[in-house]
């Protein structure tokens, strides 16, 4: 995902969260700050989350959305806003607009999951599909922008909208006074930029690191570079921080204020949203677990106490049952074997036997019996298994060798 970016502006200062924080009293709420024991044995000092997944709409995106809304002059208010968002940002904006009397109309991806297409019109917004990725939305809203002069409004490119994200550091400071290290995961960057701004300014011995998943990191190259550069093609599950290029407006303060930019893998994402939800019981998507990714990576380079920012928990069910088995994966926890066996009867119900002796949990069993492959009397299976971990993984591969089972992958 990128933005094409307006003209560079004033750089936010604490002020400004300041006094975005007065102007979201009674609208955002203060999401809580949530201990984990889990982590906190793994870094070796306190870890908390701060749970912006249980912001209204799902996540922290409200913020700033109402922030910049709210500062509009009366006759852009009478213009109505649009936004394009596959998601957190588009409900973000139908609910501000909502509350402020402004009409929003939101360009979301034809693809965009079911729910979050029904939940940004619940929440007040007139839904325009269009294209299959989101920078084609975006050219569509920035063209509609342009032909009514309704105000386009920026996920993450504008210094309100990073004043509006800057209250939850304001929050981490309240809330955590003692805070040593805040984590939080990074797209465009106005989330991290505002609550640099905010927690630097009174607490600048507090170092903030920030994480991007490694297909779609655009920060690295572009702090090296000294301006943001552009990653073509950005993949990842995490659609929240899947941003092609940094914002101008938050690349400038993230590049002073922010100590360390971090990546993870996928497997480290899909593993930290499985532990958010089997240890903290919190529904995270995929960008607002990649904090607690960043510490499952290296527990040991983080000084605590430790706030990790949950950004968001608006994760689609079918991506969050794919995400869950492939963090089981990763974790040693669901195996996949695929072998050959004679094709007669009773065979099946034989392997079956080996697999329980060694207490493996049969999820789902296949059968091909037409590959050319294979000889006249063979068929293969494929077993997808729950497991205890990869030691218990790697008894199970043995166990089938050893009664006879041609493991092929």
């Amino acid at each position: 995902m990128s933005y094409r970016t307006a003209a560079p502006v004033a750089p936010v200062t604490l002020d400004d969260v300041r006094g975005a924080q007065k102007m979201l009293s009674g609208v955002a709420r203060v999401t809580a700050m949530e201990g984990s024991r889990h982590l906190s044995q793994l870094v070796g000092a306190p870890v908390h989350l701060k749970c912006e997944n249980l912001q209204r709409t799902g996540s922290f995106k409200l913020r700033g959305a109402y922030v910049r809304i709210a500062g509009l002059l009366p006759e852009q208010r009478a213009a109505g806003v649009v936004a394009a968002s596959a998601g957190n940002h588009a409900q973000g904006v139908a609910l501000a607009s909502s509350l402020l009397g402004v009409h929003a109309t939101v360009f979301m991806p034809k693809g965009a999951p079911l729910p979050k297409i029904s939940a940004t019109r619940d929440y007040g917004a007139e839904v325009r599909l269009h294209g299959q990725v989101v920078d084609e939305t975006l050219a569509a809203a920035q063209e509609y922008a342009e032909r009514t002069g309704a105000v386009f409004i920026h996920p993450f490119d504008h210094p309100d909208v990073i004043a509006g994200q800057g209250t939850v550091g304001l929050e981490i400071l309240e809330q955590c006074p003692e805070v040593r290290t805040v984590v939080v995961g990074i797209g465009g960057g106005g989330l991290a930029a505002g609550i640099a701004v905010a927690v630097k300014a009174l607490r600048p011995d507090v170092r903030i690191v920030g994480v991007q998943a490694e297909g779609a990191a655009a920060y690295p190259p572009s702090l090296a570079a000294g301006r943001p550069v552009a990653v073509e093609h950005p993949s990842t599950m995490a659609d929240g921080i899947k941003v092609g290029r940094p914002g101008d407006v938050p690349f400038g303060i993230v590049g002073d204020l922010v100590d360390e930019v971090r990546t993870v893998s996928e497997d480290e994402l899909s593993t930290a949203l499985l532990l958010c939800l089997e240890r903290a019981k919190l529904v995270v998507e995929p960008a607002g677990a990649s904090p607690v990714a960043a510490l499952l990576s290296e527990p040991g380079a983080f000084a605590g106490p430790v706030v990790a920012v949950l950004s968001g928990g608006n994760v689609d069910p079918v991506l969050m049952q794919g995400v869950l088995r492939h963090g089981m994966a990763a974790q040693g926890r669901y195996l996949a074997v695929r072998l050959r066996l004679t094709d007669r009867p009773g065979a099946l119900a034989t392997l079956l036997g080996v697999l329980s002796v060694v207490d493996a949990n049969v999820l789902d069993v296949s059968h091909v019996r037409t590959d050319p492959r294979l000889g006249l009397t063979e068929a293969e299976v494929e077993l997808h298994l729950e497991t205890e971990g990869p030691e218990h993984c790697v008894e199970v591969g043995r166990a089938l060798r050893e009664a006879g089972y041609p493991v092929i992958g």
